[in-house]
């Protein structure tokens, strides 16, 4: 019995030997992959390793031109390839691995590698990998562009009669998750050949509707202020400013920003050089004049008793006001005037200008007992009255030259929330504490002169430290000068 099973043992040996002895033999390092093995859909039989890699890494630098279409917002295609992406081979040991398989173990053990292969291929899947920044980069540039704000339902007004207009969906890409859409489609599902990826859109519904809008027809509050003393430049600012506020539909809980409204303070958007106040001084610059407009609009808000955010007084005291009673922005020091509609209702801000006025109405839902009242006091706390002039002697201008900052007062005050029923008042509450800059009247005035005569009187002048007194005596010495140059003249 055992020698029959030693018999059995050496015959297997034998066929296998024989099948073996059929097959050329090769180097080590010159082994090519058995019949049967590929990658993807290539078949590497009878390639050497570096000729593998060498047909994989085509195939796969060849999909760099494959199209992948994003879906973008409201579904724009935009249209990329997997090169764009980063595309790349992920798993090039797949290779080795190839090589291995029929090389090792004993005769019995290669012998039956190669006998599954003539029944079932082995197939190892190309793995793809991709740049997770290409892909952001290329999301972030050409794919939210196409997002859009919501724009809420809204009222317009005209010849004192509102009008609702239709709002619209707003879209935004979620550049996160649309990352990990994209890669793990790319890596995990796709099947290379050109495809279309949906990314991660949120779509924002517009605010309000018709009927919500409907109850706006009250008027909440009002403020008007004058600006009749303004030169061309300073009106069109006031103006400007007002056209670009008016208009405005708030819903319950959004807040309004002045500045965010009113800027950028640029030709381009409506404005001109004008006066205003810059560290105690009143200097000339772009949208001069603006914070009167946010200065009437506070007052109205102030009415409407809409929660007041952000206040900022003037550095100096401001004429078409009560002290206290005054909201300033400003670029440079970051001031706004924002405010919340702390309704249950929209509101809408109403601006317009006329004869020099500029006016602004918040309309709403009235929800106030009609016995109630709202007035608003300034109470001046302090006075500062501004010392004698202050001059200051420039060499670099001719004698005549003569620039002169106006006096103002200096003010410490609050303003005072009252309110009566019935004509009773119920409570007296502080709205807000202002303190205004004391600042003389100051001149710069020119010294320069080749007459020790006339250098010696303005000097003179100057230093009596009244602005009147120079002023004098420049229009005597531009008199004589102009005398003594015409007398030159007729000789």
């Amino acid at each position: 019995m055992r020698k029959f099973v030693k018999r059995g043992y050496l015959l297997i040996f034998a066929v296998v030997g024989t099948l073996l002895c059929g097959m050329p033999v090769q180097a080590k390092n010159e082994d090519t992959i058995k019949t049967g093995i590929y990658a993807g859909d290539i078949e590497l039989s009878g390639m050497t390793a570096s000729e593998a890699k060498a047909t994989v890494e085509e195939y796969v630098a060849g999909l760099q031109d494959t199209e992948i279409k994003l879906l973008a917002a409201e579904d724009r295609e935009v249209v990329v390839t997997a090169g764009d992406l980063g595309v790349c081979w992920a798993n090039p040991e797949l290779v080795e691995e190839a090589v291995e398989i029929g090389s090792h173990g004993n005769v019995i053990e290669r012998y039956k590698v190669l006998k599954d292969l003539e029944h079932e291929n082995k197939i190892y899947p190309i793995l793809l990998s991709f740049d997770l920044q290409a892909i952001s980069d290329t999301l972030t540039e050409k794919c939210a562009k196409y997002d859009r704000e919501a724009v809420n339902v809204s009222l317009k007004r005209e010849d004192g009669e509102f009008y609702i207009v239709e709002g619209q969906k707003g879209y935004r890409l979620d550049v996160e998750t649309s990352i990990d859409l994209v890669n793990d489609y790319l890596t995990e599902d796709w099947n290379h050949q050109p495809c279309t990826i949906a990314l991660d859109i949120a779509v924002e519904e517009p605010k309000g509707s018709a009927e919500e809008l409907a109850e706006v027809k009250d008027v909440l509050g009002s403020f008007t202020t004058a600006y009749t003393s303004s030169g061309s430049s300073r009106s069109a600012n006031v103006e400007n400013g007002c056209k670009l506020i008016d208009g405005i539909t708030l819903y319950p809980g959004e807040e309004f920003s002045t500045y965010e409204t009113v800027s950028p303070f640029s030709e381009a958007n409506g404005y001109y050089m004008a006066g205003s106040y810059v560290n105690g001084k009143v200097v000339d610059s772009l949208g001069g004049g603006i914070c009167q407009v946010s200065t009437t609009l506070y007052n109205a808000v102030l009415r409407a008793e809409l929660e007041v955010t952000e206040r900022h007084n003037h550095s100096m005291i401001v004429s078409y006001v009560d002290p206290s009673a005054d909201a300033a922005i400003a670029e440079s020091s970051g001031k706004d005037f924002r405010f919340v509609n702390n309704l249950d209702y929209p509101i809408y801000i109403e601006g317009y200008t006329k004869g020099k006025k500029i006016t602004f109405n918040i309309y709403g839902k009235e929800t106030r007992d009609a016995g109630r009242e709202v007035r608003y006091e300034s109470e001046i706390l302090e006075v500062t009255n501004p010392p004698a002039d202050t001059i200051y002697a420039d060499a670099s201008y001719p004698i005549g030259y003569i620039v002169t900052e106006s006096a103002h007062i200096g003010y410490r005050a609050k303003l005072w929330k009252i309110v009566t029923e019935n004509g009773v008042e119920v409570s007296r509450t502080e709205v807000n504490s202002s303190k205004y800059k004391m600042v003389p009247r100051s001149a710069t005035v020119g010294t320069a002169t080749s007459d020790p005569a006339a250098y010696d009187e303005i000097m003179a002048a100057i230093g009596t430290g009244n602005v009147d007194h120079v002023k004098n005596v420049i229009a005597i010495l531009t008199a004589q000068a102009a005398s003594a140059d015409g007398e030159t003249g007729q000789q």
